[in-house]
């Protein structure tokens, strides 16, 4: 298969083209950071800054999973150690990181944070001919068109959109705005937004942007407020969005307030604090606040035992998730030493598996696991209602 590279936004052309250039003298990896029955994986993401607890609470949720099955022996004999790097959820650190990673030819890459550092990161990885696995996004550009290194696990922002849309709808509320992040993770919200506004015969009443890793929002404020709309949709950090919540408030604004999966729903309820009831959010994983599945049964039980103090919110739950189906894949390789190829065949190998309640598939021509999305509520007390 050849997949083409596009110049990720947030880089010149140049520097891109020298940083492909850099993947490709990699050449047919080595696997030198795997060592004996061990296998090392990759992640950049954002530790620090405007994002930080999306990184934060993924990775942890991660580790959580991987340090329990490596204390049952691993998988086929084969433990699994998650090496980490802080991006501060900015592309051309993600970069850096990432030529980092595969340069010490780890054996995947697992759980970037982020449209625009996950934009940047896969044409390296597919120069490296490494597997990127479980992003934390829901972009439609790292999902299309198809890449055999891409594997996702979550629903898309087009999915997450479609629902936000129609519950607004099917309440009367059609004079929809959207605030959104001025870089690609923005405007895949935004055409997801614009898609199924369009399949009604309707639009956006207004859009406006914030810079990312800022939280100057005055001027969205201003133009959005002033179309008068029933809701606002946000697409951006979870930073950004409590301050325009709080700025559009005050500013009169008295309608609703609706955000995608990646705005971290605890992350965003501990900003806002009381100001955040009745705020919505879709979700693409399970509830980590009910033990009505068995993953989240499973999930709250390993905390409960010591786990990490890793803290039970939708982003730990999806890092959990995301390594467990990642071990599910590694369990399915054939042969015995660990090969990326191996991998690629055993998740794709995964079809209609009930991951302890949460249905995934993928195939040879499909690489996204699930289209789960569900809806959820802040309250007044810094909690979420699912």
């Amino acid at each position: 298969m050849t997949t083409t590279a596009t110049t990720p936004p947030g880089l010149s052309r140049r520097a891109f083209s020298g940083l492909i250039a850099g993947a490709a003298v990699l050449g047919a990896p080595t696997l030198r950071a795997q060592s004996g029955n061990r296998v090392v994986l990759g992640q950049s993401a954002a530790f620090t800054g405007a994002a930080a607890q999306l990184g934060i609470q993924f990775h942890a949720g991660a580790k959580l999973f991987f340090e329990q099955l490596n204390a049952k022996g691993g998988v086929n004999q084969t433990q699994i150690e998650l090496r980490q790097l802080d991006d501060g959820y900015e592309p051309a650190r993600c970069v850096e990181n990432t030529r980092k990673l595969l340069d010490d030819e780890v054996f995947a890459l697992f759980g970037y944070i982020g449209t625009p550092t996950s934009l940047v990161a896969l044409p390296l990885a597919t120069q490296a001919q490494t597997p990127f696995f479980a992003p934390f996004t829901g972009a439609m550009g790292l999902r299309q068109p198809f890449n055999r290194m891409a594997f996702h696990m979550r629903a898309s922002y087009n999915d997450e959109t479609a629902l936000i849309v129609r519950q607004l709808t099917n309440l009367g509320l059609k004079k929809i705005a959207v605030f959104h992040q001025n870089d690609a993770y923005g405007k895949a919200g935004l055409d997801g937004v614009t898609l199924a506004l369009g399949a009604l015969g309707l639009k956006p009443v207004a859009t406006a942007t914030v810079e990312r890793n800022t939280v100057d929002v005055a001027e969205a404020v201003k133009t959005i407020n002033a179309a008068q709309p029933d809701a606002v949709v946000q697409i951006s950090a979870y930073t950004s969005c409590a301050a325009y919540i709080r700025a559009a408030r005050k500013a009169g604004f008295g309608g609703t307030f609706f955000n995608v999966s990646f705005v971290g729903t605890q992350a965003l309820a501990d900003e806002l604090g009381k100001e955040g009831a009745g705020v919505v959010v879709s979700q693409v994983v399970p509830s980590p606040y009910k033990a009505s599945s068995a993953v989240t049964r499973e999930f709250l039980a390993l905390i409960a035992q010591g786990g990490n103090k890793v803290q039970p919110n939708f982003s730990s739950m999806e890092g959990f998730m995301a390594a467990k189906l990642f071990a599910e894949g590694m369990r399915r390789a054939s042969g015995g030493r660990p090969t990326r190829d191996g991998l690629i065949s055993g998740l794709e190998s995964i079809r209609n598996y009930a991951m302890g309640g949460f249905d995934v598939s993928f195939s040879g021509s499909n690489h996204v696991a699930s289209k789960y999305v569900e809806l959820s509520m802040l309250t007044g007390d810094g909690r979420v209602r699912t």
